[in-house]
């Protein structure tokens, strides 16, 4: 069992040694923190300080290593990448009670983290929950994003996504112990994936103990009308489809789980009119694994 502590309003965590995150492939970023709800809460930050920000959003069950083949050229072309770890996942710290993790907690969470590093205007970039979370954050505080881009996400109203995270959801509470590497690879269809870069996926996760955001986070996505989230997320709906600054999907057709998503996004939010969406294939849900380069490359274009 892992050792744990306990936050003063009295969440049990774990926090996952710092040794594991050593020589982490193409990684070579130093983590900042901040402490939120009494936890500590792991984020990179690099690039010219008085740079554009992007804020880049990770999802399920990944970290903020999934950015590491945007991080380089979008900081080499002048940006500032502010890459946070959600709660539960890379360096920050991880409730191992499954009840801890809620979506409007996770959004109030990315709420105190942007108040914590005094976030300037940014533009986002989201990707699976870093888009459910994201693009709450961003229609709860629009005057904070001047631009926003995503890729392989959803923002559901309690209705079905499909068979292929039907699948997700079941295998993820039934397989006996959650292999992130393996489950990277699996949908990452455009690369292999060094050894490497499934241990570094793996990092994070030493034991089940600290696995339960992991196997909460499916869980979550709300696909019926009696999951959390869906009187916000039809709130949510309702600014974007005001929303007239800059939008743009940058999406892995290919993808079984969130590919066909992308239409829903562009039809809806008046920002997404006459932007140049991008469609890369081969490719699966991991968008950053498979073309990381390719979608810093048209946000380079896009923004500049």
């Amino acid at each position: 069992m892992a050792d744990t502590a306990t936050t003063p309003d009295g969440i049990e965590f774990a926090r996952t040694p710092d040794d594991r995150f050593d020589n982490l492939a193409d990684f070579p970023y130093e983590p900042k923190y901040v402490e939120i709800d009494g936890l500590r809460m792991a984020y990179v930050d690099e690039g010219a300080a008085d740079g554009p920000v992007m804020l880049l959003l990770h999802g399920e069950p990944t970290w903020g290593y999934l950015y590491r083949r945007m991080i380089p050229p979008l900081v080499a072309a002048g940006y500032r990448c502010v890459v946070p770890d959600l709660i539960g996942f890379g360096r920050s710290d991880k409730p191992t009670d499954r009840s801890v993790y809620t979506y409007s907690g996770h959004v109030a969470w990315m709420h105190a983290f942007i108040d914590a590093i005094d976030l300037p205007t940014a533009t986002l970039f989201a990707q699976d929950w870093g888009g459910l979370i994201g693009l709450r954050v961003v229609a709860e505080q629009p005057d904070r994003f001047g631009r926003v881009a995503i890729g392989n996400t959803a923002l559901p109203v309690g209705k079905s996504l499909g068979p292929g995270f039907d699948m997700w959801l079941a295998a993820s509470q039934n397989m006996a112990f959650m292999d992130c590497g393996a489950l990277l690879q699996r949908a990452t269809t455009a690369r292999e994936l060094t050894d490497g870069e499934m241990d570094a996926y793996r990092a994070p996760f030493p034991d089940e103990a600290h696995m339960a955001g992991a196997r909460e986070f499916p869980t979550l996505v709300c696909i019926t009308p009696d999951h959390g989230g869906v009187a916000e997320n039809t709130a949510a709906w309702a600014v974007w489809e005001q929303w007239a600054k800059p939008f743009v999907t940058l999406w892995c057709p290919g993808d079984p789980v969130l590919g066909q998503l992308h239409d829903e996004f562009i039809e809806r939010i008046p920002g997404a009119q006459g932007q140049p969406h991008q469609e890369f294939s081969p490719g699966g849900h991991f968008v950053q694994d498979d073309h990381g380069e390719d979608i810093a490359a048209a946000l380079i274009d896009w923004m500049g």
